[in-house]
């Protein structure tokens, strides 16, 4: 038997699935692209989203309407990324993301490809000179210019993202395309851009 008390608790639960996704679902490609980004690969991608978007459905209580979605929900992602990566190296908690980016870099086999068609049309998106020299320049500063210049996002929500100031997303964006300007010079020169 269907009692009222049922019937509440379900209409509830529909209503609550609904502003989720209503919230969520338009940010998904931009976390996707994010995730693609820090994890390296589709697989772990997908993982991570799936990931970021259970713990937000779980803990949608907490989000405050009229809020940042979107920095809500990328702040998830970063967290759960940090979080399994402690997890899977058994790291003391005191590891950030930045030595974890830093880590990943230097202990990944120079041999090791990526067979994954969706990583690959990502780095075809920019040319090999483009790609080597994001990868030279500071890996704050390549995060904050990847959300900027790449994946369109307003100072604000950069802040939010990653959780600093907006005059230190300013600061990193400047000094960010500076070295990619000193960094791509004679790449442009050879390819007609500059005169």
């Amino acid at each position: 038997m269907y009692n009222t008390e049922d019937k509440k608790l379900n209409e509830l639960e529909i209503e609550k699935h609904q502003k989720f996704e209503n919230e969520t679902v338009p940010h998904q490609d931009a976390l996707y692209n994010y995730a693609l980004k820090i994890a390296r690969n589709a697989d772990d991608a997908q993982d991570l989203l799936q990931e970021t978007y259970y713990k937000a459905y779980k803990n949608y209580h907490q989000f405050e309407n009229g809020t940042n979605s979107k920095a809500w929900m990328f702040m998830i992602l970063k967290n759960t990324f940090i979080n399994n990566y402690r997890k899977s190296k058994r790291e003391p908690a005191k590891l950030d993301y930045d030595e974890i980016e830093d880590i990943y870099e230097t202990i990944k086999s120079d041999q090791a490809k990526d067979n994954n068609l969706d990583l690959d049309f990502y780095n075809n998106l920019l040319d090999d000179e483009l790609s080597e020299a994001l990868l030279k320049i500071p890996s704050k500063m390549r995060e904050v210019f990847l959300l900027c210049d790449l994946e369109g996002y307003t100072y604000e929500e950069i802040a939010d993202i990653t959780e600093i100031p907006i005059g230190t997303v300013r600061s990193r964006l400047h000094r960010a395309r500076k070295l990619l300007q000193d960094e791509l010079f004679g790449y442009a020169k050879v390819n007609g851009y500059l005169n």
